[in-house]
């Protein structure tokens, strides 16, 4: 598998991420073993997961497998702190004390004492952004993380934060942002901010949270996220009258090129300009395989043009307008 350099920075990481909100609720421990070294023996090397996965116990996972299953070395892990709300003093946000405290918590469970990148995974208005990469700078500065990076931030967060952080020796090196031919809205700002502060994109639901695989086109298969109580709505929110068209269209392109729709719409997320590696969230070793038989499909220019136009993101007139819970809580 290729590897990338992360944003301007000197970290390599593989140009697909195993990502891991599945595990310790859809994924057992076992599945998910398989799952890593399956993707390791592929080439890949990052693996994405955050202190809210099935709380906690996606990096427990994680952490389990490096005792004699996996060797740490082997392995870019890449974390995520500052989405937990709880009661207490240090029970969630991004201040200081929350994010210094959720990392230390997260060693604990990853069993290593350093994460390769440590991520804010959201905006947090009610912490002056001071105070919360303060936090970082600790992290960094300990060696409890060795690159820094943000997640879910608007285009102007994006700007803010990596304009603070330029102004230290430990300057921000990703942002991972919801990215596929369904959802484009970080061209707008997103990606430009990043491009001009040297941060990589980790594109996240790469596969429009699975409803560009093609398999909800004529309803909801009973053994998918959409049919599960807690990622129906996650699921549902793709599942339009513009996203119907677009799907058609990655089928229609997945059948002349003799591939899988899965494919066609990792490839092209993957090979878009900022791009380093999108987060593929698998639920066993099947789903993993299709997601890795990408890694040589490189689209036809005309087919690229073709999905670019279907995709266009335009003010759709049958988006829904309500909130997105995050699949996590």
């Amino acid at each position: 598998m290729e590897q990338r350099r992360l944003g301007t920075s000197g970290l390599r990481v593989s140009r697909l991420a195993l990502g891991t909100m599945s595990w310790g609720r859809d994924t057992d421990a076992d599945e998910a073993g398989a799952s890593l070294l399956a993707f390791l023996d592929a080439g890949g090397t990052m693996v994405d997961t955050a202190d809210v996965y099935a709380g906690g116990e996606a990096e427990r996972i994680l952490g389990g497998l490096f005792d004699d299953v996996i060797p740490r070395g082997e392995v870019v892990v890449a974390t995520k702190a500052g989405a937990r709300r709880e009661d207490g003093p240090f029970g969630g946000g991004a201040s200081r004390g929350a994010l210094l405290t959720a990392l230390d918590d997260s060693l604990d469970r990853l069993n290593t004492d350093y994460v390769d990148l440590w991520q804010l995974h959201a905006w947090d208005d009610d912490v002056p952004l001071e105070e919360t990469l303060a936090a970082v700078d600790v992290a960094l500065t300990t060696g409890r993380a060795r690159y820094a990076g943000i997640a879910n931030y608007a285009g102007w967060q994006v700007a803010s934060a990596a304009t603070r952080q330029a102004l230290t020796s430990l300057p921000l090196v990703s942002v991972q942002s919801e990215y596929s031919l369904l959802e484009r809205t970080v061209e707008d700002e997103v990606l430009p901010a990043a491009g001009h502060h040297g941060l990589g994109l980790l594109p996240w639901a790469p596969l429009g949270r699975g409803v560009l695989t093609g398999k909800y086109r004529e309803g909801v298969p009973a053994d998918s996220r959409g049919a599960s109580e807690h990622l129906a709505g996650y699921v549902g929110r793709h599942r339009t009258e513009r996203t119907a068209r677009i799907v058609q269209a990655v089928v229609t392109a997945a059948h002349g090129l003799g591939t899988s729709p899965l494919a066609v719409a990792l490839a092209w997320v993957r090979d878009r300009p900022g791009v380093v590696a999108p987060v593929v969230g698998a639920r066993d070793g099947a789903q993993l395989l299709g997601s890795l038989a990408a890694e040589d499909l490189v689209l036809p220019p005309a087919i690229r043009g073709a999905l670019d136009d279907v995709s266009s993101p335009t003010a759709p007139d049958d988006e829904t307008d309500e909130p997105d819970t995050p699949p996590w809580e």
